[in-house]
């Protein structure tokens, strides 16, 4: 048997919780954690110095704090607690409340309904005199409440400029009545309203609405649909600052609605009656609009966020299960062929025709006027008209939502208060699809893009590739007779976007109309177009299939994206002359005099650690500035003092062999047979 352990005796000086001495193993480990712990509390305190306030600021900013809160310390030091309940249900104290209630109500009802147009007015559309508008909104914000009640007394009054109509019309009095009450607080209460949802509105970025219309949706259902949902955390802070305001407004009512108990007196003209006879009874219902003002203030924060939320939620609950995706997308084997003929003039003018099936990749250097175009064609830009008929239908004149033409930003858009499924099937139900048919053919779709599974996820819980395939999936789901891409595979990995370029290309092959991409990228260029657009300063510089393109470029810019070397010069009957001085030597040279740009391929290019000699008419020394591998192939970049940059593509092979590296000095090599000079 194993003896029974003796007793560890404690010391009784020691705590009851303390730990044994660490033992001699223990004791690197223990000084590390208290070196750790060190530095932690040294970046803590280091922290906590650098958020410390100068004194010269803390001490006016702590004197404000004081100068806001003495008031309010005074209310509650001198209110009577033991008589507070007796003061806030008398009779009079309870219609007071009643009639503060009814009238901070209704002014909360016509500020919604007069300054939520007003707001977006200021928001969104440029007029004369915006900024005089924006003046008179700010006006009674500014103004002396009393000052406020009189101008609205000789406004609204019987002797004003509008009363003596309203009373002999509508037989309408306002002065010293309920609806004068209501008038006054509307009149110094809806400001803050307009004020706060302008600012928002001003922080949302239009293309969302533009989206929309371009989906079909007219300038009223985007505005509910998508603005309205989009702004209302705003739209909540803006009414509810409006309704505490006009729940305390004294000023203007007293000067123009008078304090007539049951009719015009509120709560804070009856405060104003009780000083004179009962002050603590003033003070008892001072407190209660202290109380309702400051549970509206603590409360908004939490509704701004938690607006967003419910909102989330509710969608999530109300939406019934996906149906699966068994129907599919449309082939546009109707016999419906739109054929495109654009004429734009702005900035400079440009023709685009296209038959039916047609798809043109538009390209260009940043500023050529890319996305100028595409919204030109879908009448979002005053910078450019485009006079524009889709088969036989004149759309030029008509509104973007009537055009049927759709369109993906860059960035995709997506209406962040909706979940993917409700975004795909947005342009559908603009076009007045049923409801179950445009979410089976928009489920549909995000089955054909990989992103079924996502279908209930809001935007926000998507990655930005997700996204990208999900904007497209409510594009090509909208059946539009022009479909404009904008960078669509730009926000996709390799292998993702080779599934979606094959997706996106198998549709088009059916597709009926017309469909314009704009890319940089020379792969979606060559394997989705049928022809390539290039764009510069707003003009056609080259409008010819990818072949040709990649061929004979007529842009070092296009040249370079392609991965070609691209030099300019002026032709010479042997070749071409560069501007620094050398020629370059052609096969097939181009009459002389005339602008050019010759185009080398990568693989055209021969490197040598010594000068080589036999058939190469093209020799230069130079200098090995950077290696990048790409694909097999070992991109070499060199420069030369005799000749531009020029880029070599080698096997890694031959890198190896030729010792290439950062600093080494080659020679390189082109036959005038690889050569290719395009006029420009």
């Amino acid at each position: 048997m194993t003896a029974p352990k003796a007793p560890v005796r404690k010391d009784p000086q020691e705590p009851q919780g303390a730990r044994p001495a660490p033992d001699d193993a223990a004791a690197p480990r223990s000084a590390a954690a208290r070196r750790t712990r060190s530095v932690r509390r040294a970046r803590r305190a280091s922290a906590t110095s650098a958020r410390r306030a100068p004194l010269a600021l803390a001490v006016p900013a702590l004197v404000a704090v004081a100068f806001l809160l003495l008031p309010l310390v005074g209310i509650l030091s001198r209110t009577s607690w033991g008589e507070l309940g007796a003061h806030l249900t008398s009779e009079e104290s309870v219609q007071a409340l009643k009639l503060s209630l009814v009238v901070s109500l209704w002014s909360l009802g016509l500020s919604l309904l007069l300054g939520v147009p007003l707001a977006w007015l200021l928001a969104r559309v440029d007029f004369p005199g915006k900024a005089v508008v924006r003046s008179l909104v700010l006006l009674p914000m500014v103004l002396p409440p009393t000052v406020g009640g009189v101008a609205l007394l000789l406004a609204f009054g019987r002797r004003g400029v509008l009363g003596p109509w309203l009373e002999s019309w509508f037989g309408l009095t306002l002065p010293f009545q309920t609806s004068g009450a209501v008038v006054a607080a509307t009149f110094v209460a809806m400001p803050f309203l307009v004020i706060s949802l302008e600012g928002t509105l001003a922080g949302l970025s239009p293309r969302y609405e533009e989206t929309a219309a371009s989906l079909g949706a007219s300038p009223l259902k985007v505005f509910r649909t998508v603005t309205l949902p989009m702004v209302a955390p705003g739209l909540v802070a803006g009414a509810a600052l409006t309704w505490a305001r006009a729940l305390g407004e004294f000023g203007a009512t007293i000067t123009f609605a008078g304090n007539l108990p049951g009719t015009t007196q509120t709560l804070p003209l009856q405060v104003y009656l009780l000083l004179q006879d009962d002050p603590e009874a003033a003070t008892s219902v001072s407190l209660l609009l202290l109380v309702i003002a400051m549970a509206v203030l603590v409360s908004l924060r939490g509704r701004f966020t938690g607006a967003v939320r419910g909102a989330a939620k509710e969608v999530r609950d109300e939406e019934p299960a996906p149906v699966p995706g068994t129907v599919a997308p449309p082939s546009y084997a109707s016999g419906e062929r739109w054929s495109l003929h654009a004429e734009l003039t702005g900035f400079n003018t440009l023709t685009l025709s296209a038959e039916p099936g047609t798809t043109i990749a538009v390209v260009g250097p940043n500023g050529a006027g890319k996305t100028t175009l595409l919204r030109a064609l879908l009448g979002l830009t005053d910078r450019s008209y485009a006079e524009l008929r889709l088969g036989d239908e004149e759309v030029g004149a008509l509104a973007p939502h009537r055009r049927g033409v759709a369109w993906v930003p860059q960035d995709g858009a997506l209406f962040p208060h909706l979940n993917a499924l409700a975004n795909t099937a947005y342009g559908l139900r603009t076009r007045g699809v049923p409801r179950a048919e445009a979410r089976r053919e928009a489920r549909a779709w995000l089955d054909r893009l990989g992103v079924g599974h996502l279908a209930h996820r809001r935007p926000a819980q998507l990655s930005g590739g997700q996204a990208q395939r999900v904007a497209l999936a409510r594009a090509l789901a909208s059946r539009p007779r022009l479909l404009l891409l904008d960078e669509p595979l730009a926000a996709l990995d390799q292998t993702t976007r080779a599934h979606v370029r094959h997706t996106l290309r198998t549709h088009l092959a059916g597709f009926g109309g017309v469909c314009l991409i704009v890319t940089h990228d020379p792969v979606e260029a060559v394997s989705l177009a049928d022809r390539v657009l290039l764009l510069e300063d707003g003009r056609t510089l080259q409008d010819a299939p990818p072949a040709e393109v990649t061929r004979h470029p007529r842009s070092p810019w296009v040249a370079r994206m392609l991965g070609r070397n691209a030099w300019q010069g002026t032709t010479t009957p042997e070749g071409l002359s560069l501007p620094d001085g050398a020629t370059l030597v052609a096969a097939e040279p181009l009459p002389p005099g005339e602008p050019a740009l010759a185009v080398i391929p990568p693989e055209a290019v021969s490197l040598h650690r010594d000068r080589p000699s036999g058939s190469p008419r093209n020799v230069w020394p130079g200098t090995v500035r950077e290696l990048t591998t790409v694909g097999s192939r070992l991109r070499v970049l060199v420069t030369s003092p005799q000749a531009p940059d020029l880029i070599a593509e080698v096997t890694p092979q031959a890198g190896a062999e030729l010792g290439l590296a950062d600093g080494v000095e080659v020679w390189t090599s082109v036959k005038a047979v690889e050569v290719v000079l395009t006029r420009t």
